[in-house]
Order: C-alpha cells, then sequence, then structure tokens
C-alpha cells in the first residue's frame, strides 16, 4: 500500500509541474505576442507619417519649387502655348 501511494505522490508531483511549467510558457508565449502586437502598432504609426511625408513630398507646389529651381524650367508664354496647340491640331 505504501508504494502504490508513492507512486500516486510521484504522479501528482509529476502533474503539477507539467501544469506549472506550461502555465509559464503560456506566460512567456503571451508577453512575446503582446510585445509583436505593440510593435505591430509601432510600425502601423510609423507608415502613417511616411505615407504623410510622402504626400507632402509629392505636392504641386514642391514639383513645381523644384522643376524652377533645380531644372531651370519657366512656364511658357500664353501666345507660345496656343501657338503650338494650333499647330499640333492643324496636323
Amino acid at each position: 500500500m505504501l508504494r502504490f501511494n508513492m507512486v500516486l505522490l510521484l504522479i501528482v508531483i509529476c502533474c503539477a509541474l507539467g501544469t506549472v511549467t506550461s502555465q509559464h510558457k503560456a506566460r512567456k508565449l503571451f508577453q512575446a505576442l503582446e510585445a509583436e502586437q505593440d510593435r505591430a502598432r509601432q510600425l502601423d504609426v510609423e507608415y502613417d507619417q511616411l505615407q504623410l511625408e510622402l504626400s507632402t513630398w509629392a505636392t504641386h507646389p514642391r514639383i513645381e519649387k523644384i522643376a524652377r529651381e533645380r531644372l531651370k524650367m519657366v512656364v511658357p508664354p500664353p501666345v507660345r502655348v496656343s501657338a503650338a496647340a494650333a499647330a499640333a491640331g492643324g496636323r
């Protein structure tokens, strides 16, 4: 009878250790999941900021300013534009 009780006690101890170990692993995995979700939220915020920056860089006034300053482009006079349109339409 003593041997049977010792075997049962050993089984109970093993089950208790298994339960504690599995709970510990579950908590660690949950912490890792929360950390990754936080990182995903940070990346979403960064992506939104980059989209806003991209839209700022691609605005029409900025492109026009760069065309004038760096590329030395100018808006053609209206006479030249209408003459070129008439010449292209006459073909």
